[in-house]
């Protein structure tokens, strides 16, 4: 079991892949995926050095059938000519031989469970007896075993790539659309590697949804152990989309996993030109690495916590912040932002020009001598727990740190309901240090909501280095059901703007607070056959005052609408410059031109806002 108090790689086998080496003896491994058509020599060879040139350590790229599989020697070649001998990912869905073939020119061949054997699921209902379910198993086995033989006579490397949004019909109708079921797709095919003795893979499980991914992922882990398997992991978050958001969101994932050992590899998906995402990885996996080493954190798991399976710690509410609430956030100072933060640390000094029905913390030696106390609320800190009842503000913010004495602080939280406490740290592995806190809070019984406060040191030009860290930071915290509200401060000029619209996508991207219009969108392979960051584009710009709406911009068919099981709308690629349009999962208009496809998603928004307008 992961020690959530030490950062610590969890302990994997090393599996090759042409001369490079995986796993928790080797560092953590970054790659991207091309956009090209794997046809097209010439485009993949220049696309694959953009991204080794930009540091990528493996270069994955669509496979959809026999040619594209016998392309990849020209393009292995046309690499291995100028220099390159960064191993090749062929990415194959649907069809097996394909993977065969694929496995003579590459190092690596990924797999999907979902459609490897199992056919394209259809979201049919249909239930299968123990023996028929054995015998879909058998099938997996008398299919996939022989590959395995090739990979082994070619010396090449496998992923076992389960995604959410490809889940079998024979899965989900067994497990439903949950982590057990992704779990199990993967480990039935674990199962048989480990029975033939095949040991150079790789896993992943990717989800666009953050929760899931990470949730399914610790489940893994904890499966893997109970039966003795060891393997690297590659993680991922399918369809995070472009700019901040999809580094926010790509960061709270994949975060949250790194920062409690787990992974090997991880390729961040953007919406932008494959090489943009390798600095973006780099930079995650480096701050992460920071931790190595750190100083002991004496943390104890409360009894009620649940790693696996983590669900919202229990909190006394106190004018709206913690119990069912969702989190809040605090900000610095005002930013002029369309959504302002819920609180304002104003310090020691009020500001003169108070927004109407803003609310404010202010220092506690400070709240004493206000004649009119309304909206605004004292802010202790550490050192002021024996003196907290000094006020009678119906809502308090007391600042802790773990180390405190506690038997001092629980006491005084306990006599007072109405204390909000402040979570602070400047330890090396400040996740494991504010942990421990709540923890020791909820061993205790004292039931006090915990905002996170977290510090950092960022220029204007380091805006992405911020978000990235910060997400990264609250990724676990936010996954445990742990955070009531989060407080992002920086020391430098990064503008409040900047740092409150981040606080709110960190929320976002964990699917604990809504506050815009959320773009499920996939980063385009060689499958994409229309302009996707154009379509994105314009996507957004009509639909960014949307709030509260998802909608889900995919490439192709492989993972759409699997990916958009919880979006309300669907925009996905259907062929050549055609696009179908979906409400949730079902497909309402078939083969659209691309060139009108846009303004017909935007009708069919219209037209249910109308109709809901009416009921």
């Amino acid at each position: 079991m992961v020690d959530i108090f030490q950062y610590k790689r969890r302990e994997t086998s090393t599996v090759h892949i042409g001369d490079l080496e995986m796993g928790s003896a080797f560092p953590i491994r970054v790659q991207s995926m091309t956009t090209t058509n794997t046809n097209d020599t010439e485009a993949c060879v220049h696309q694959a050095r953009e991204i080794i040139d930009a540091g990528g350590e493996l270069v994955r790229l669509t496979t959809q059938g026999i040619r594209e599989a016998e392309n990849l020697k020209n393009i292995h070649d046309g690499l291995h000519a100028l220099g390159y001998h960064t191993p090749l990912v062929a990415d194959v869905h649907f069809n097996p031989n394909v993977a065969d073939v694929a496995s003579r020119f590459t190092e690596k061949v990924r797999i999907n469970p979902g459609n490897y054997v199992d056919p394209a699921r259809k979201f049919i209902l249909q239930e299968y007896s123990d023996e028929e379910y054995a015998g879909e198993l058998k099938k997996i086995e008398a299919r996939f075993v022989p590959f395995l033989n090739l990979c082994k006579e070619n010396h090449t490397a496998i992923r076992i790539g389960v995604n959410h949004g490809s889940l079998s019909d024979r899965i989900r109708n067994h497990y439903g659309d949950t982590p057990e079921g992704i779990v199990e797709s993967c480990m039935e095919f674990l199962r048989i590697c480990q029975r033939e003795a095949f040991h150079d893979v790789v896993i992943s499980i990717k989800a666009s949804n953050t929760v899931v991914m990470v949730r399914s992922v610790r489940l893994l882990v904890a499966e893997m152990e109970k039966e003795n398997m060891h393997y690297p992991l590659h993680l991922g978050v399918t369809e995070a989309g472009e700019g901040e958001d999809g580094r926010i969101k790509s960061a709270v994932g994949i975060g949250a996993l790194l920062a409690d050992g787990i992974g090997d590899t991880i390729r961040v998906s953007l919406s932008e030109e494959p090489a943009a995402e390798i600095p973006v990885a780099r930079h995650l996996v480096d701050y992460i690495g920071k931790k190595e080493g750190h100083l002991l954190v004496p943390g104890t798991m409360a009894k009620a916590f649940n790693w696996i399976r983590p669900e919202r710690r229990f909190t006394r509410a106190v004018k709206g912040i913690g119990g069912s609430n969702h989190p809040v956030v605090i900000a610095s100072a005002w930013s002029g932002n369309a959504q302002e933060a819920d609180y304002i640390y104003a310090g020691q000094q009020l500001p003169k020009d108070r927004k109407e029905g803003q609310k404010y913390l202010i220092d506690y030696n400070q709240y004493a001598q206000l004649d009119n106390a309304t909206g605004v609320y004292p802010i202790f800190p550490v050192s002021a727990v024996p003196f907290i009842g000094m006020t009678k503000a119906d809502l308090k913010f007391l600042v802790l740190q773990f180390g405190a004495p506690a038997e001092e602080y629980l006491a005084c939280l306990k006599l007072h309901p109405e204390v909000v406490v402040v979570c602070m740290s400047n330890h090396q592995n400040r996740l494991a240090d504010q942990r421990a806190l709540v923890h020791e809070m909820w061993a205790a019984g004292a039931y006090n909501p915990v905002v996170f406060a977290e510090m950092y040191q960022h220029s204007a030009g380091e805006k992405s280095e911020f978000q990235l860290e910060a997400a990264a930071d609250l990724g676990a915290l936010m996954i445990d059901g742990l955070t009531d509200g989060i407080w992002l401060m920086n020391d430098g000029d990064l503008s409040q703007q900047v740092i409150t619209d981040t606080a709110f996508g960190i929320l976002q991207a964990a699917r604990l607070r809504t506050s815009k219009t959320e773009y499920i969108s996939c980063p385009g392979c060689g499958r994409t056959l229309y302009d996707l960051r154009e379509t994105i584009a314009r996507i957004r710009e009509a639909t960014k005052d949307m709030k509260g709406l998802k909608i889900g911009i995919m490439g192709c068919i492989v993972n759409g609408p699997g990916e958009m099981a919880d979006a309300d709308y669907g925009y996905v690629g259907a062929g050549v410059n055609r696009v179908s349009l979906y409400r949730k999962q079902v497909c309402v208009e078939k083969n659209i031109p691309q060139e009108v496809a846009v303004d017909h998603l935007l009708a069919l928004i219209r037209k249910d806002k109308t109709a809901q307008s009416e009921e």
